[in-house]
């Protein structure tokens, strides 16, 4: 699925995700494969299991930075 961070508390390590089809997804930070510093607004890929958001990807940047920041 595909949506936005919409909120993300670092002090807390949780946020939530509102998808595409509007639904809205908490999630933990824990969940993030790739990281970036500030999360809100950025789209992002995931997968959703237990009713969380799982597997996300930031889709931000160049490509790359889905693969840790590789940079060429």
């Amino acid at each position: 699925m595909y949506g936005e961070i919409k909120k993300f508390r670092r002090d807390l390590g949780v946020g939530i995700i509102r998808a595409e089809d509007g639904r809205s997804f908490r999630f933990e930070g824990g969940a993030i494969l790739n990281r970036l510093e500030n999360l809100e607004g950025h789209e992002v890929h995931f997968e959703l299991g237990d009713l969380k958001a799982r597997d996300i990807i930031v889709l931000a940047g160049s490509p790359w930075a889905a693969f840790g920041g590789i940079s060429i």
